[in-house]
């Protein structure tokens, strides 16, 4: 999750300095906010650069593009690039950077203001339009993917995005419903899930497992990480950095078996003379995953279930 650190929401970034202190910055180098937020990191960032250094900002919200285009609109070493972290080499091209980035950092989730804003319909708590997307320009809304998809397929995206235990019964609810009337607010979808979930866990709101795993879906997020992972191995520089913040154990599942894939290289068949000079590992795990600390989730509950992963590029 992308918190903020000079806007009206007042949410601390996580795992901040830890994040940027993975990234190894030189003062000369090009780095990419993949998520921007409300730039938190990115200031942490700037703030170790010279001026011969560059930081590119990303981010799919248009919103949070407006806020990257004004806090830095005075200053030459930032550009501003709206879309999908899983084409920042897009991003580099049209900054004229033809080296490659020096490190990439990824905060994954929903950022706080899309949270705390019920107009986005990101939050089961807040009534809304349920949109959920983080461009509200491009895609599909989630309301016209939860009226539209089949039983079948939204009993399928709620059991594998958000291990719901109970998805197809909250599948077979959402068509039962729909079938009388469009389900077009963020409190119409929770309520239905809370009619029909059984046992709640401790804490969690019975939606909750369910709009994750729509968020997913409407926004391709896990498709998007792939990509962007894959992407490293050609557009980060020699010793060049990724750092990636997940909140979601499918995010941190994907990260981590990247890493692992790289160490080993590709899975062959037994007895097919290959040897490992054969092919070339080109990303290396830096350190364990990294959790925040006990007096950070007491600061900020939201960064709970944050885990931190770096990997670098190698020749």
């Amino acid at each position: 999750m992308r918190d903020t650190v000079t806007n009206e929401f007042c949410h601390q970034t996580v795992l901040l300095n830890e994040a940027v202190d993975a990234l190894s910055i030189r003062a000369d180098g090009c780095y990419i906010d993949g998520t921007y937020g409300r730039g938190g990191h990115s200031e942490k960032i700037l703030a170790r650069l010279g001026q011969q250094g560059k930081l590119i900002v990303i981010d799919k919200d248009p919103e949070a593009i407006a806020n990257a285009q004004e806090a830095y609109k005075s200053d030459t070493r930032v550009f501003v690039w709206q879309g999908s972290f899983s084409h920042f080499a897009d991003a580099l091209a049209a900054a004229g950077i033809e080296t490659g980035a020096d490190g990439l950092l990824l905060d994954l989730g929903v950022s706080s203001p899309q949270l705390d804003n019920a107009e986005r319909g990101f939050s089961f708590m807040r009534e809304g339009a349920l949109d959920m997307r983080m461009n509200p320009e491009a895609g599909i809304s989630a309301a016209k993917w939860i009226n539209s998809t089949s039983e079948k397929d939204i009993a399928a995206a709620l059991w594998q995005y958000g291990e719901e235990r109970f998805s197809r019964r909250i599948a077979r609810k959402i068509v039962e419903v729909r079938a009388e009337k469009p389900i077009e607010t963020t409190t119409q979808l929770a309520n239905l899930i809370a009619l029909v979930v059984p046992k709640h866990e401790p804490g969690k709101n019975p939606a909750t497992r369910s709009f994750q795993a729509i968020r997913i879906v409407v926004n391709k997020e896990l498709d998007d990480l792939q990509d962007c992972l894959q992407a490293s191995l050609e557009h980060l520089c020699i010793k060049g950095r990724f750092v990636v913040i997940s909140f979601h154990s499918l995010e941190d599942r994907i990260v981590k078996r990247f890493l692992q894939l790289q160490k080993r290289g590709p899975k062959l068949p037994r007895g097919l003379p290959v040897m490992s000079d054969h092919y070339q590992i080109k990303m290396k795990a830096i350190g364990k995953a990294l959790k925040p600390s006990t007096e950070e989730i007491v600061k900020n509950q939201r960064s709970r279930s944050a885990i931190m992963r770096i990997g670098e590029r190698i020749g």
